[in-house]
């Protein structure tokens, strides 16, 4: 019933939402203009608001979990490039790192993001920390204390400088940054989630990446904005590097 109300709530304002005219545009920019105007019509930036997430991102993780199960309770969960900490909401429920969820595990979250942000209950957090140095990775694998990791996600995407053939490329290197920690840290069976922009190298990551996992699906969530080129590449069932090199040696 309580589901039930909130949805014909959301849907009644929503609607009322929609027809808002940002009246505040005065001496801003066309850029800030656009991005304001564009907010007062998605209806998930209210949601967010609603249900109490850090931001939009967060039904894009839902909408994946829901349909594929990549988090279950228990899970020791990795979220790379976190900030504002949307993903680490979720990841913190699903996984039960809160312990809200009576008689089910108690899963483990931990986050990091080049930028500072506020802490979830639950979580652990490294911010002010960039992923992709050497020296903050190992910071986090000393956090771990030896756990194998159940789903590493990555919403990181580079600052964009308009070139994009240079953009393209700052995120696939970027896929495969968090893609390499991945198969490290990994337990057998353990599910990755990362953001790529769609261009010409992602097929070949999709090869790369079924390499390690036994299933790989490219996903659009519908929360995505419909103008924006992101992916998500969702991939279950980790093989092992063991298992891996075992097959790979019975092959030749």
């Amino acid at each position: 019933m309580t589901t039930l109300v909130i949805r014909r709530t959301f849907t009644i304002y929503t609607k009322l939402w929609a027809k808002q005219i940002p009246n505040n545009l005065k001496g801003r920019s066309k850029s800030s203009q656009e991005w304001l105007t564009r907010q007062l019509a998605d209806p998930y930036v209210e949601k967010a608001k609603m249900m109490n997430y850090r931001c939009r991102s967060a039904f894009k993780l839902l909408e994946i979990d829901e349909k594929y199960n990549i988090i279950k309770p228990g899970d020791c969960v990795i979220d790379c490039g976190a900030a504002p900490g949307s993903w680490t909401q979720v990841a913190v429920e699903k996984c039960n790192a809160n312990g809200r969820i009576e008689k089910k595990p108690k899963g483990a979250v931990f986050s990091m993001d080049l930028l500072h942000f506020h802490s979830v209950p639950g979580a652990t957090i490294f911010g002010g920390m960039d992923f992709t140095k050497e020296e903050n990775k190992q910071q986090l694998i000393k956090a771990l204390n030896g756990r194998k990791v159940n789903c590493v996600l990555s919403d990181m995407a580079p600052n964009a400088t308009g070139v994009r053939i240079l953009d393209q490329e700052s995120i696939v290197n970027l896929c495969y940054d968090v893609l390499r920690f991945a198969l490290v840290m990994s337990a057998p069976q353990a599910n990755l989630v990362v953001k790529v922009w769609d261009n010409g190298d992602v097929p070949r990551m999709e090869k790369d990446i079924q390499r390690f996992y036994e299933k790989v699906k490219r996903v659009k969530p519908r929360s995505s904005r419909d103008d924006s080129a992101e992916q998500f590449f969702v991939a279950r069932g980790f093989k092992g590097l063991e298992n891996i090199m075992k097959a790979e040696i019975k092959e030749k």
